[in-house]
């Protein structure tokens, strides 16, 4: 089991680290210009399409735990339909993202906070990066086809190639270009396009077997369809709220000023290092928790999900503690300028506390999307955000500000970890609730 998982991880976590390194490049690029500003404007910018994006994030996972399943109880039909309904809903979801491109910026405008020149920045990378929008939606499809397959080999070289040449691009257009914000976004639409031409490669020399004739009565299956618009339905919500409770905890840190909105945004990104490594293994979780449920297997289903949480230990720990001994490090790689380096040092301790607290969300996360167990996860994700993140920085970011907004949202990791596993034996470990 360990093997098996290894084998599905690994790829991924190459995969996954290389995202946050996409980020840490832009931060750098950002932090080391004239101003404070250029960092939140790409945070803020990049806030826009974290909350744009979820609404159709669940068209990777979906795509896995469908695809997954079906490869596991061997119908091979069923697997390629499972790429063509996610693929149609994801040529309706580019169109009217880019049809509507303007109202999604004036909104913008109205809901984030910061300084003029921050939002006038952060609303020039929007125009820019909007037109990534057809490849990123058709990659989420194509992706979680792939992991569906238990191949993560081909997203961790897509990856790969997307944020190798991501970071060439932007350094090319703001070092050289001097582009600032429009070079970095610049970089991330043409990457995302490189991407997509490198996916459909892979779709038409390895799996061309898998490239059938569409027949419309399967396509349409009424049942088939009510099984993925409910499932999807639920991860679209789990997402956005996701998405939601970390753009309201951007916004918020905005309205403490740029320096404040600049120090968590570079403390988001050691959150983010992290959640991408251990993702590996979430989605690790995705395909083995399919594939089994698909063929009826309990004993491996368990099996799995012991060896997930055994991995999320040995890795929490290590973080924590190069966390607890590095951090100043860490920062200035990201920024050089004084003022953060020295504000940002209060703030530390959460740095090591975010490996500890946040892993069994993330690996939950894995293990319920391959169940499509899409009411539970919603249902946790609600709980967490409403009835936990909320009333925690109700309470605490008056009097406690920074550090109350922080709790919060450690508060809002906690206790989707601890939801989760309460609902698992029902949800996850039980075959014919999940059938």
């Amino acid at each position: 089991m360990n093997r098996s998982i290894l084998k599905l991880a690994i790829p991924n976590i190459i995969s996954n680290i290389t995202i946050p390194l996409l980020g840490l490049v832009d931060m750098i690029l950002m932090g080391h210009l004239s101003s404070p500003v250029y960092i939140g404007a790409i945070a803020l910018g990049g806030t826009i399409f974290s909350v744009l994006y979820s609404f159709f994030s669940f068209l990777r996972a979906g795509t896995t735990g469908f695809t997954a399943q079906a490869y596991g109880a061997k119908d091979y039909s069923e697997v390629s339909y499972s790429l063509y309904r996610s693929t149609i809903i994801a040529i309706f979801a580019f169109l009217l993202i880019l049809c509507i491109q303007k109202p999604i910026a004036k909104l913008s405008l109205i809901l984030l906070e910061g300084s003029d020149e921050v939002l006038s920045l952060a609303i020039t990378y929007f125009f820019v990066r909007i037109w990534a929008a057809p490849a990123n939606m058709l990659l989420y499809c194509l992706n979680g086809w792939f992991i569906g397959m238990q191949n993560t080999k081909i997203p961790m070289a897509i990856a790969i190639i997307i944020n190798v040449l991501n970071i060439i691009f932007s350094i090319f257009f703001v070092v050289v270009m001097q582009k600032d914000v429009v070079g970095v976004a610049l970089g991330t639409v043409i990457a995302q396009y490189c991407g997509l031409a490198t996916a459909l490669i892979f779709i038409f020399v390895k799996y061309k077997k898998f490239i059938i004739k569409i027949n419309t009565h399967i396509l349409l299956d009424i049942n088939k369809l009510k099984k993925f618009f409910v499932v999807n339905t639920d991860l679209m919500i789990r997402s956005i709220l996701l998405v939601m409770t970390i753009a309201f905890f951007t916004n918020q840190s905005a309205k403490l000023g740029n320096n404040v909105l600049s120090i968590n945004m570079i403390l988001l990104q050691f959150f983010y290092i992290f959640s991408y490594f251990t993702d590996g293994f979430a989605y690790a979780g995705e395909a083995l928790v399919g594939k089994f449920i698909g063929a009826r297997d309990e004993k491996n289903l368990r099996s799995v999900v012991i060896h997930l949480f055994k991995w999320g230990c040995y890795i929490c720990v290590p973080f924590a503690i190069l966390y607890a001994l590095f951090p100043t490090p860490f920062v200035k790689m990201i920024s050089d300028q004084p003022i953060i380096i020295e504000q940002i040092q209060p703030y530390y301790i959460y740095m090591v506390l975010i490996p500890i607290i946040t892993f069994a969300a993330f690996l939950w996360d894995g293990i319920y999307i391959g169940a499509t167990a899409s009411r539970a996860i919603r249902n946790t994700m609600i709980i967490s955000s409403i009835l936990v993140f909320l009333p925690m920085w109700y309470f605490l970011m008056p009097s406690w500000g920074n550090h109350g907004l922080w709790i919060a949202f450690l508060g809002f990791m906690l206790a989707r970890g601890i939801s989760m596993t309460f609902f698992a034996k029902k949800n996850i470990l039980q075959l014919p609730n999940n059938k």
